[in-house]
């Protein structure tokens, strides 16, 4: 008889399951942007599939690359496009490139603690905050206070987008304190009145999200499914899995077909992201 031995560690973002030897096993590592939907999306489907197991862990984007080019994982959830290094080894491991499939879309927020009376930024300002050229909120509009930034770890997938397409390739402030994940960002800026962090739409508890301008002319724009999906919020990217070709069949497929379906999807919904559009799901 199959035994099926579910615990969830939200604090290391870790879903651990064990089932017997004969059901099916599906390794899944990365981002810890990713992390919290991976769960929802795992438990949900063996909800559904009571034969398969899915383990899911995170570390962060890059971590999730390395395990996927050594094969210790199945499954990289990665909350940025694969680097070309990233991709070489892949090929070297297993010889053809990982598949990418893109399985949600993200507005990547700007967090600062509910009792902050700002309301909004340019993407320009956010720059200028996490790179250290401003420093205290009142040359932002905000109170005479020193700005705390929390930012996440290099090995993130966030890290490097926010790096990459807000800093425009700017070294963050020698000031910024890292972070072990998203949720230990936000944490941070909830309990911290001058605090600032970024991370996934999904992790708002505690903190509150500013609207975004793309510039000084721009209308400030919240991330919303709305907004996000019409490419109108200035921080948005996709979220991906990427997985070896040869393992890309059976369950491992049906599972992320399922993913992208209207079932999946609606995980995507109730987690707080934002669903792919139809045209993306083939």
């Amino acid at each position: 008889m199959k035994s099926l031995l579910h615990k969830f560690a939200l604090g290391t973002a870790t879903l651990a399951l064990a089932a017997s030897a004969h059901a099916g096993k599906i390794t899944v590592k990365g981002s810890d942007t990713l992390v919290i939907l991976a769960q929802k999306w795992a438990e949900k489907y063996m909800g559904e599939h009571k034969d398969v197991v899915i383990q899911v862990t995170g570390g962060g984007s890059g971590t999730g690359f390395a395990a996927l080019q050594n094969k210790s994982t199945d499954l990289c959830n990665a909350s940025r496009k694969i680097k070309p290094a990233e991709q070489a080894n892949c090929i070297k491991t297993f010889g053809k490139r990982p598949t990418e499939y893109k399985v949600c879309l993200d507005g990547l927020s700007v967090y600062v603690s509910a009792g902050n009376k700002l309301k909004e930024l340019t993407v320009a300002q956010v720059a200028d905050i996490f790179t250290g050229t401003i420093r205290n909120w009142r040359d932002v509009g905000g109170e005479d206070a020193p700005i705390t930034l929390y930012s996440r770890e290099n090995s993130s997938g966030t890290y490097e987008f926010f790096k990459e397409n807000v800093l425009q390739g700017k070294d963050f402030a020698a000031s910024a304190q890292t972070m072990p994940g998203t949720a230990a960002v936000l944490q941070a800026v909830a309990k911290d009145k001058n605090g600032i962090g970024y991370g996934g739409a999904a992790y708002g508890a505690g903190a509150k999200h500013l609207a975004i301008k793309k510039d000084d002319a721009s209308p400030a724009i919240e991330p919303s499914e709305e907004t996000v999906i019409a490419g109108k919020y200035p921080i948005w990217r996709h979220l991906y899995i990427y997985v070896n070709p040869a393992l890309d069949k059976g369950e491992i497929a049906a599972y992320l077909n399922w993913i992208r379906s209207d079932k999946g999807q609606q995980v995507v919904k109730d987690v707080g992201y934002f669903p792919l559009p139809k045209n993306l799901r083939e």
